[in-house]
């Protein structure tokens, strides 16, 4: 119990450190007005919520979904809290033609779909090639189809399934977002999305995040952002590795490239576990096995261990969030990590570094002036799926 309180008091004085200019400036006023788009006001229009009729309890998809249940209270009684995402079909969430920047994202879809086959797309003004793609379980740091609590300050996973973001995403004319299933089942989908309309800093950037999947890498490397051009700011990693071998997995290094690197990188960090702020395993040395984590900048939220059956691997699901510390480039960024690990032996000397071939899915996160560099296309639905 004291363990846990100490560790509770520790995320809210580095949150409240990490914030001490926000905490401060909540008081102050401003010329911001706060909209709210969601199932029950489509628009975010003010005084045009929870106008959904329910008609005698005859049902309406997207329009009035549980008007049975709100039949005997009426107009105004939780009628449309929710849309349907046929298999095959994209919803618009959010069509904004307005100025300002998103402060708040929180969604959850409904039981039973595979998270990764729900394409969570961003454009941001006119744009026609979006700048967030990326399946909605990764965006949110849960890629393997089993919930992980994820406790940090730009992302944050409930139970039981709740998808929370905190990133700034400005907007100058017009804010879209989507989702597109391409699996083989219908669902739902509850959200809300909290906006802030008024006038953008001409210094502000546009919010990038953009998927990719080495499986298996190849030559024991795996890409998490390249063709990057324009001037911005690297923000956060989420990355989701599959382990294909039975010793330590982590070596590798992350690595910068920055403003026309060519060869080697203006960043390079000393392995995976320590960029994601861990050291040495992951391990909780006490009980001999590895230990989930999560603070306010960086964690390893999930792990999945062996069962003695089907789940045969090991995998990790970590996050970075550069959130203190942004990645500053003024030209291009590429950002690659080596799948590589560690032969142990009695004999010092016979220990070695070596490559390997895991299953390593990333989300690279950043800010950048537009226009963007094409995304390469994301994998077909069964090369998404995890197995």
């Amino acid at each position: 119990m004291k363990k846990t309180i100490l560790s509770a008091l520790a995320l809210l004085m580095a949150t409240t450190c990490a914030f001490g200019y926000d905490m401060q400036a909540v008081s102050r006023l401003s010329e911001y007005q706060t909209r709210t788009v969601s199932p029950e006001n489509l628009t975010g229009a003010p005084g045009k919520g929870a106008m959904a009729d329910p008609k005698g309890g005859v049902i309406e998809p997207n329009v009035s979904n549980l008007a049975v249940h709100a039949r005997e209270l009426g107009k105004g009684w939780k009628v449309n809290p929710f849309m349907r995402l046929d298999a095959g079909k994209t919803l618009v969430m959010a069509d904004i033609a307005d100025q300002g920047f998103i402060t708040s994202i929180w969604m959850t879809i409904g039981q039973g779909v595979i998270n990764r086959h729900i394409i969570l797309r961003m454009y941001w003004d006119d744009e026609t090639e979006p700048s967030v793609e990326c399946p909605v379980a990764d965006f949110f740091c849960n890629a393997m189809e089993q919930f992980a609590q994820v406790s940090s300050l730009a992302v944050c996973v409930n139970p039981g399934n709740a998808f929370n973001c905190y990133w700034k995403m400005p907007f100058r004319k017009r804010a879209k977002i989507t989702l597109e299933n391409i699996g083989d089942r219908n669902t739902i989908v509850f959200y809300q999305i909290n906006y802030a309309s008024g006038k953008i800093d001409p210094k502000e950037a546009y919010f990038h995040a953009q998927f990719r999947r080495s499986n298996p890498t190849e030559d024991a490397l795996h890409t998490v952002l390249d063709g990057v051009k324009g001037k911005g700011n690297y923000v956060g990693t989420y990355m989701f590795w599959r382990v294909h071998n039975n010793r330590w997995w982590g070596e590798g290094e992350v690595k910068f490239y920055i403003d026309g690197d060519d060869k080697y990188p203006t960043i390079c960090t000393t392995g995976a576990e320590d960029y994601f702020c861990g050291s040495f395993n992951f391990e909780d040395r006490k009980a001999k096995r590895y230990q989930s984590f999560n603070t306010p900048y960086a964690g390893v939220p999930q792990i999945v261990l062996p069962d003695g059956l089907y789940q045969a691997v090991l995998a990790f699901g970590m996050y970075r969030w550069h959130i203190p510390d942004p990645i500053h480039f003024n030209k291009d960024m590429r950002v690659t990590v080596q799948d590589m690990g560690y032969h142990q032996s009695v004999d010092p000397n016979k220990r070695l570094f070596r490559k390997q071939y895991s299953d390593i899915s990333s989300v690279a996160y950043w800010y950048q002036t537009e226009p963007h560099a094409p995304f390469p296309a994301l994998p077909k639905k069964y090369d998404l799926t995890i197995e």
